[in-house]
C-alpha cells in the first residue's frame, strides 16, 4: 500500500454554484475554441453579469461566430504550495453587438489587441465544472 507523501495535494470537485463564485472573483482566463480540427487557446478577461459571461479576447468576431460552443477556463493555482482551483465554463456565445453595451464593456474590460482582433463574446453558462486544489496533512 502506497502512502501519500507529505502535503499532498488532492482535488475536491466544486459545485456549479461555487464554481461561477469563484469565476467572479477572478478577472482573466483563457477563451477555448476549435478552428481546422485544431484547439485554439487565447487569452482573455472576463466580467460574470446577470449570468452571463462577457468575454473580451483577441480573436476576430467571425472566428468564433456560428460557433454551437464555446469554452472558457479560469484558474489561480498557487505554487509550489499547490493550492487554488480551476474553473471551466462551456455554452452557446455570441458578440456583443449593442453600441452601448459594447462600450461599458470596452470601458470595464482592459483589452491587449484593438481593432479586428478586440472581441467582446457573451457566452450562457450552459455547463459549469471546477475543482479546488488543497493539502493533505499525513500525521
Amino acid at each position: 500500500m502506497t502512502t501519500p507523501a507529505p502535503n499532498a495535494g488532492r482535488m475536491v470537485e466544486l459545485s456549479g454554484a461555487e464554481a461561477l463564485w469563484l469565476l467572479e472573483g477572478a478577472a482573466q482566463g483563457r477563451l477555448v475554441y476549435v478552428q481546422r480540427e485544431q484547439a485554439v487557446v487565447r487569452s482573455a478577461v472576463h466580467v460574470l453579469e446577470y449570468g452571463r459571461l462577457i468575454v473580451r479576447t483577441p480573436v476576430q468576431a467571425d472566428v468564433v461566430s456560428g460557433r454551437p460552443v464555446l469554452t472558457y477556463q479560469a484558474d489561480e493555482i498557487r505554487l509550489p504550495v499547490g493550492t487554488g482551483w480551476s474553473v471551466t465554463v462551456t455554452g452557446p456565445a455570441e458578440p456583443v453587438t449593442d453600441s452601448a453595451e459594447a462600450a461599458h464593456y470596452l470601458r470595464t474590460l482592459s483589452g491587449w489587441a484593438y481593432g479586428p482582433h478586440d472581441t467582446l463574446l457573451r457566452l450562457r453558462p450552459q455547463t459549469v465544472t471546477g475543482y479546488r486544489l488543497g493539502t493533505v496533512e499525513i500525521p
